[in-house]
């Protein structure tokens, strides 16, 4: 997070206004006589549900493998990485969807790639030196420099300008809010950041760091337990941050990692997010991270060559017994809507608590708080912004969303055309099974209004622009870091059974990022050899 930058932006309506002063008059009408496309897209929960019924016919085929992967996330994914490394070339990974990924997935159209998830990773801690290795074997860490800083692929990180915000009626360099706030407000953020940098770097009896990545390599100092137990809120309260802007970058801060705002995370999950990366691997780089237009589909597809022939996707496993020394698992093939027996040695189910709460009966997920998102992609008119230059990260102060990215931020070559942006936003409430429920049931119209009620405020003419609209919806987008969630109750969920099945997620980690994916996967993998 950077801070203290300062630069101001033309005024966005002045820009539009006049540009539309150009425009004649019968184009103008007939732009905005034009109806839109608009369309739905989502995670294939429709399948998923049938969890609930499990009325699929009996198996007339059998599959054995020495390992068997469920899930074919970013931690399935890792931990397929990891047997192929470590020669253990028998293993099968079976993904519900019809792509693998995950989060981690992307959609197309005829102007460019664009994000169905998670769409950035910032630079990993110097001690991640498994994230690294794998960061090399994508060609994006290249080695280092005869000073040890490592060289990294400039055209796979952000370019200039990096994020702005719309603060006050014009957007500003950064998303700290910087424009005619008091001395009283820099004040508390300067406190605040200070106290952030000394929780970053402080260490417990046991010599781990108070806040690390992955989690499992934080510190449980009893001291620590107890932020974990209270709320983010009322951690700042007892500390006296009570600065309307410092409160909303906080809150917005933690909607866009974890889904849900400072009213209802834990106050470890809220410090952890400013204190758990160290900036310290690349000083010339800190600030900066990695990002594509397609996401962190790019990061899925680097896994591919590991997944060759050794995938199957639209399986949806829903039973699972031990027998004797081997792992029975049944998988329903959606392709040719026929169900298949998979013997293994040893599974790993890197899938979600509560699709697990569905396949093993005693294994409860009334803990596991999962948040709603909704992801809009829409093409634009190629005038879309006038002068104004789009930022890769675009977000709107007091908004109920969380902004929103330039897909084509990337684009070297730098050809005019339509713009593709991706706007994002999760339902910050402590309701979320109820948010998610409202979330399904929305049409096309009602989604409509939602996004652009809220993109207007920085916008007020984007309908003017919009040639497309695809709205994407995750019910069960991401785990929330609630209190108690990463130190009480994933405990039991990751437990093995009998040592032949283990559990990998990130919902085990209480925190849903790239980097807990890939040690879960990982890690997982490592004990099952």
């Amino acid at each position: 997070m950077k801070s203290g930058e300062k630069y101001s932006r033309k005024d966005f309506l002045k820009t539009i206004f006049l540009g539309s002063l150009m425009l004649p008059f019968l184009q103008y009408c007939e732009r905005k006589g034009k109806s839109l496309l608009l369309k739905i897209t989502g995670t294939n929960h429709v399948l998923g549900h049938k969890l609930w019924a499990k009325d699929f016919p009996k198996f007339t085929e059998e599959i054995r493998t020495k390992y068997l992967v469920v899930g074919g996330g970013i931690s399935g994914l890792s931990a397929c990485r990891f047997f192929s490394q470590n020669n253990e070339n028998d293993y099968l990974l079976l993904e519900m969807e019809d792509h693998l990924g995950g989060n981690s997935s992307n959609g197309q159209n005829k102007f460019s790639k664009f994000p169905l998830g998670a769409h950035y990773l910032p630079l990993p801690n110097k001690e991640n030196t498994e994230i690294i290795d794998f960061l090399k074997e994508c060609n994006i860490y290249q080695g280092d420099d005869e000073n040890g800083e490592p060289i990294l692929d400039e055209y796979q990180m952000t370019f200039p300008q990096q994020e702005r915000l719309f603060f006050k009626n014009s957007w500003q360099n950064d998303i700290v809010p910087q424009k005619g706030i008091s001395e009283e407000t820099q004040k508390e953020f300067d406190r605040f950041f200070k106290l952030m940098d000394g929780f970053r770097d402080k260490k417990g009896e046991d010599e781990k760091y108070f806040f690390a990545i992955p989690v499992e390599d934080s510190s449980e100092d009893s001291g620590l337990i107890q932020l974990e137990k209270m709320l983010f809120k009322s951690f700042l309260g007892t500390e006296n941050f009570k600065s309307e802007e410092l409160l909303w970058l906080l809150d917005y801060s933690c909607r866009d990692d974890y889904g849900l705002g400072i009213d209802y995370v834990s106050a470890w999950a809220g410090i952890h997010y400013f204190a758990g990366r160290k900036n310290n691997w690349s000083k010339k780089y800190k600030d900066q991270v990695f990002t594509w237009p397609e996401g962190n589909a790019r990061l899925a597809k680097h896994f591919s060559k590991y997944t060759e022939e050794k995938s199957l996707t639209k399986h949806l496993v829903f039973d699972v017994k031990l027998n004797e020394n081997k792992v029975e698992v049944l998988s329903f093939d959606n392709i040719q809507k026929k169900t298949k027996k998979i013997i293994a040695e040893k599974v790993l189910f890197a899938t979600p608590q509560f699709v697990n709460e569905r396949i093993f009966n005693d294994k409860r997920t009334k803990y596991f708080n999962y948040v709603p998102w909704l992801l809009t992609t829409i093409t634009l008119k190629n005038e879309f912004g006038g002068d104004e230059e789009l930022a890769w990260d675009n977000v709107i102060y007091g908004s109920d969303g969380l902004g929103y990215i330039y897909d084509q931020h990337q684009n070297v070559d730098q050809i005019l055309g339509e713009k593709v942006i991706t706007y994002y936003r999760s339902f910050s409430t402590d309701d979320c099974r109820k948010a998610r429920k409202k979330l399904y049931s929305m049409k096309e119209s009602e989604l409509k209004s939602l996004v652009l009620d809220d993109l207007k405020k920085a916008h007020p003419l984007i309908e003017d622009f919009i040639i497309e609209m695809q709205f994407h919806k995750i019910g069960h987008a991401m785990i929330a870091p609630i209190p108690n969630q990463i130190f009480r109750n994933a405990y039991e969920a990751k437990q093995p059974i009998d040592g032949k099945i283990f559990f990998a997620h990130t919902d085990l980690s209480g925190i849903s990022i790239f980097e807990e994916a890939f040690y879960q996967g990982w890690r997982t993998a490592e004990k099952m050899i």
